[in-house]
């Protein structure tokens, strides 16, 4: 009996002695922090005061019950806030990949149809217009073609009309050569030579006028007959020259109304061009449009990939300074809480009046 209780008060000795070094030990580390030392101060005061340990038990319990309830509710905002960042972040990266993809699309009908269709309209309507030029080139050269014809017409019936009164002034004088003097003969052999003078060599009655006038050369005139031969060829010539001018005044005039026609052709088709030009024109006013529109789209559409991402990167870098906060603020709540658990142990231990900080 001796035996069993001399080992129980040695156990108890034991024991304090061990209870007293954890201890000095809590009371140490809890010295090395300014939230510890705080502690340590309030559970001084209140050893020195005398108030009742488990007042002060009831109050270390309440703070470490807050503690843990502010560490909880850092946790549960912290995975809201997590929460919304995922979502946020994956809507961006839609709103850029949306973004890139109409960029790409646009910028593909822009290169591949709207461009190229453009130059065709443009290519199109220098080629209209280089035929409206064609025609208009035409035209005037038709013009000045005419206006030499005319003047070769003009010209050539003035002559015929000139060779008209000499053959008229020849006749007249025939009629005077009865018993003609050498100066007679002389003065009509003179007015066939002014009649061959005024018909070219290239016209058709040259060869008649230069037979009448080697009848001529070769005849005194005395013989009436020879008289009457030549004014007979006198006057086949004269209708001859009539007969040309009719001729060429009909061809003159059939000449002015196929230039006409003609006129009027290159006119018709000029305004053909000028209407196959405003249809094109419509074209091309509408593909600029489209391509201003779709320009415009473009650009938009690539400002709002710059946007998102801008967007996307503020929100990477303020969720890094917001998880750096959260660790922070974690790391400080549990410190302080094992801190508090360690205050709530040296006040419920047994002997604690000797504690100074």
């Amino acid at each position: 009996m001796k035996t069993i209780l001399l080992i129980a008060l040695i156990a108890v000795a034991f024991t304090a002695r061990v209870q007293e070094r954890n201890l000095a030990k809590i009371t140490t580390d809890l010295q090395k922090s300014t939230y510890g030392s705080a502690l340590l101060h309030l559970v001084e005061l209140h050893s020195m005061a005398g108030g009742p340990v488990q007042e002060l038990i009831d109050a270390i319990e309440e703070l470490i019950n807050d503690l843990e309830e502010e560490l909880e509710e850092l946790e549960f905002n912290f995975q809201v806030r997590t929460n919304e960042h995922n979502s946020l972040v994956v809507s961006l990266e839609q709103d850029i990949q949306d973004a890139v993809i109409d960029v790409n699309n646009t910028q593909d009908t822009l290169d591949n149809l709207l461009f190229p269709r453009r130059v065709q309209l443009q290519v199109r309507i220098e080629q209209i217009q280089e035929n409206q030029e064609a025609n208009r080139k035409n035209y005037d050269e038709a013009i000045l073609v005419r206006e030499q014809e005319h003047e070769d017409f003009e010209l050539q019936i003035a002559e015929l009309n000139d060779a008209t009164a000499a053959v008229d002034d020849a006749l007249a004088l025939l009629e005077t050569l009865t018993n003609p003097s050498l100066l007679q003969v002389r003065r009509f052999q003179n007015s066939l030579k002014n009649i061959e003078a005024k018909i070219k060599s290239r016209s058709k009655m040259a060869p008649m006028i230069k037979a009448l006038i080697s009848l001529a050369s070769n005849q005194n005139f005395s013989d009436q007959g020879i008289i009457g031969q030549i004014v007979n060829a006198l006057n086949e010539f004269r209708n001859a020259i009539v007969d040309s001018i009719n001729a060429q005044t009909a061809a003159e005039a059939e000449a002015q109304a196929d230039h006409e026609e003609y006129l009027e052709q290159l006119d018709e088709e000029y305004a053909e061009f000028q209407r196959q030009i405003n249809r094109v024109n419509v074209d091309l006013t509408a593909t600029n449009e489209k391509i201003d529109q779709m320009t415009e789209f473009r650009d938009q559409r690539d400002a709002d990939r710059k946007q998102y991402t801008a967007e996307l990167e503020l929100e990477n870098n303020t969720y890094a300074e917001e998880t750096d906060t959260y660790t922070n603020l974690k790391n400080e709540f549990t410190r302080e809480l094992g801190i508090s658990e360690q205050a709530l142990s040296v006040v419920q231990s047994a002997d604690f009046s000797n504690i100074k900080v």
